[in-house]
C-alpha cells in the first residue's frame, strides 16, 4: 500500500492518490477490523460450541450421507406424491432415423428379411426336436424360404414356413419398434439351449422402408388357427386384421413390399440374384428364387397357319415357279411330312440360389482337398485353384473361424496402388455376410490374402455395418496375422526341403 510510482511525466506520485487506490485502501482496513473483532469474540472455550452449532447446520449434503434431515424428508415425501411419466417419441421421427440413419445401403433390406426368415425357421426347428408334430406333413414341412417378384404389381414377397405370428405377436413384435422376438426366444430358452440366432436388436425389419411404401405381413402360428395380415405405411400407425383368404400360408410368414418408383430394381431377378448370393449365400436354409424365362419349342402347325402359310407363298416372285420337276417332286414329299413351327413359351420355375455351404462351419479333418479348393472359387470367383490355404478355429478371449486362402497368382497391381481398399476378406456373423468394405483385420503386405472370417464376438451395430473400433477387432486380426504368416513360413519351408532333397539327389 506504500507502493509509490511514476507517470508518464516522470515524477514519482503515490497510488492513493487516485480515488480506486483509496477506495481499495479503505476496503482493506476495514476487513483488518473486522478479522480482528472476530478474533477476540471467538475465544479458545468457545471451540465446542462452535463445532456444535456447524455439526446441526447441514449444508450441502453428500449422496452417502445419513440421517436425512427435516428438509430431505419433505424432499423425500414431495417425491412420493409425484407423478411419473414416460418419455414421449415421435414416432414419424424415429422412424426415419431408423429408416434413413441405420443403414447406409437400400440393398441391405433384403439381407435383414433374409436373417429373420432364418431366425423363423431356426425356431420352428428347435421347437420341432421337443414338440412331435410341429412341423406338420408334406410341403409344410419344409424348411425353405421363398422370394417371388410381381413386375406388374410392383411387388416384392419373401415367404418362409417358419414359426409364424399369432395377432399378438404382430403387434408386440412389429408393433413395438426395437422388440425383437428373438432375444425373448433366446431368453426363453437360455437354460441349457443351444440356439444360434442371428437378430438381436429388434430394428432390422424396419429397413423395409428403405424400398418401399407400404408392407404386408401376412403371418400363421401353430398357436393361433387364424391367418393374421400386419400394413403400415412407416407412419405412426398400423392395421392389424384377419386374412379373408383364410389360412393359406399353412404355418409361416409372408412379407410384401410395395416398392417404391426409385427401387424397382429390386424386381429384376439377377439383382436379386446377385444380393442374395452376396450377403446370405452360407445360410442354413435354402432360399428359391422364382423365375420365368423363355424358350423356344417346335410345336405343329395347325390348319389356320397352314393357310397364312399358302397366302405367303403366293406373293412370292415368279422365280421360284420356274423351278425343276426334281425340286417340285422333293418339295411334295416334304408337304407330306407334318408341319412344325417354333414357338416361344414362358416357363416359371423355382431357382436355388444359395447351393454354397458354410465350410468353415465344419471340423477341418472332415473336409476333402477338392471342397477347399471348390470354396475358394465360389468365394474368389477365380477359376485356378488357391496355393495354399489355413483353416482354424480361434478360442479363448476372442472366438471365431476363418479360412485363408493364398492364391496361385499374384494380383497385377498389387504393388502398384499399394494404399487401395481391396475387398479380400468377407467378414460374416452366423453365416451373414457382414462387410468386406475394411482393411485392419491384416496388414497391407498380405492384402493378397483372400478368405471369410465368422465370429460371435464382434460387437456390432444396429445396423450390423460399422464395426465399433475396440480391441476385439485388434485380437482377431493379430491371430489372423500370425495365421498367414505361419501359413507362408510353412510353405517356404517345404519348397526348401524340396530343394535340398534335389540337390542331394544330384
Amino acid at each position: 500500500l506504500v507502493h509509490v510510482s511514476a507517470d508518464r511525466s516522470g515524477q514519482r506520485r503515490r497510488p492513493s492518490d487516485s480515488p480506486e487506490m483509496r477506495a481499495l485502501v479503505l476496503a482493506t482496513v476495514l476487513l483488518a477490523q473486522a478479522a480482528s473483532i472476530a478474533a477476540e469474540d471467538v475465544r479458545l472455550k468457545d471451540v465446542p460450541a462452535v463445532a456444535d452449532a456447524l455439526a446441526d447446520a447441514r449444508v450441502g449434503l453428500k449422496a452417502d450421507d445419513t440421517a436425512p434431515a427435516t428438509g430431505d424428508a419433505k424432499a423425500t415425501a414431495a417425491k412420493a406424491s409425484g407423478e411419473n411419466f414416460q418419455f414421449q417419441a415421435d414416432v414419424n421421427k424415429l422412424m426415419d432415423i431408423i429408416i434413413n440413419s441405420l443403414y447406409s445401403k437400400k440393398e441391405v433390406f433384403l439381407r435383414e428379411l433374409i436373417s429373420n426368415a432364418s431366425d423363423a425357421l431356426d425356431k420352428i426347428r428347435f421347437m420341432s426336436l421337443t414338440e412331435e408334430g410341429v412341423l406338420g406333413e408334406g410341403e409344410q414341412a419344409k424348411l425353405e424360404m421363398k422370394i417371388v417378384a410381381d413386375k406388374d404389381a410392383k411387388t416384392l414377397s419373401i415367404i418362409d414356413r417358419g414359426v409364424g405370428m399369432t395377432r399378438e405377436d404382430l403387434i408386440q413384435h412389429l408393433g413395438t419398434v426395437a422388440q425383437s422376438g428373438t432375444s425373448s426366444f433366446i431368453e426363453a430358452f437360455s437354460e441349457g439351449a443351444d440356439v444360434n440366432l442371428i437378430g438381436q436388436f429388434g430394428v432390422g425389419f424396419y429397413s423395409v422402408y428403405l424400398v418401399a411404401d407400404t408392407v404386408t405381413v401376412t403371418s400363421k402360428s401353430n398357436d393361433d388357427e387364424k391367418q393374421w395380415i400386419w400394413e403400415s405405411s412407416a407412419d405412426s400407425t398400423f392395421s392389424i386384421y384377419e386374412d379373408p383368404e383364410g389360412a393359406t400360408l399353412g404355418r409361416g410368414t409372408q412379407i410384401t413390399l410395395h416398392l417404391k418408383e426409385d427401387c424397382l430394381e429390386f424386381l429384376e431377378e439377377e439383382r436379386l440374384r446377385d444380393l442374395v448370393k452376396h450377403y446370405s449365400e452360407f445360410i442354413n436354409f435354402p432360399i428359391y428364387l422364382y423365375t420365368t424365362k423363355e424358350v423356344e419349342e417346335e410345336v405343329l402347325a395347325d390348319d389356320g397357319d397352314d393357310e397364312e402359310a399358302d397366302e405367303e407363298d403366293e406373293d412370292e416372285d415368279e422365280e421360284d415357279e420356274d423351278e425343276d420337276d426334281a425340286e417340285v417332286e422333293d418339295e411334295e414329299d416334304e408337304d407330306d411330312a407334318p408341319k412344325t413351327k417354333k414357338v416361344k413359351r414362358t416357363v416359371s420355375d423355382w431357382e436355388l440360389v444359395n447351393d454354397a455351404k458354410a465350410l468353415w462351419t465344419r471340423n477341418p479333418a472332415d473336409i476333402e482337398e477338392e471342397e477347399y479348393q471348390a470354396f475358394y472359387k465360389t468365394l474368389s470367383k477365380d477359376h485356378q485353384g488357391a496355393l495354399t490355404y489355413t483353416h482354424f478355429n480361434a478360442e479363448g478371449e476372442v472366438e471365431f473361424k476363418s479360412i485363408l486362402y493364398v492364391p496361385t497368382d499374384a494380383p497385377p497391381d498389387l504393388y502398384q496402388d499399394y494404399y487401395k481398399k481391396v475387398k479380400n476378406i468377407k467378414l460374416y456373423v452366423r453365416r451373414v455376410m457382414i462387410t468386406d468394405e475394411f482393411d485392419e483385420l491384416l496388414p497391407r503386405y498380405l492384402a493378397f490374402v483372400k478368405g471369410v472370417v465368422d465370429s460371435d464376438s464382434l460387437p456390432l451395430n444396429v445396423s450390423r455395418e460399422m464395426l465399433q473400433q475396440n480391441k476385439v477387432l485388434k485380437v482377431i486380426g493379430k491371430k489372423m496375422t500370425r495365421k498367414v504368416l505361419a501359413m507362408i513360413k510353412s510353405m517356404a519351408d517345404a519348397e526348401k526341403r524340396d530343394d535340398d532333397e534335389e540337390e542331394e539327389e544330384e
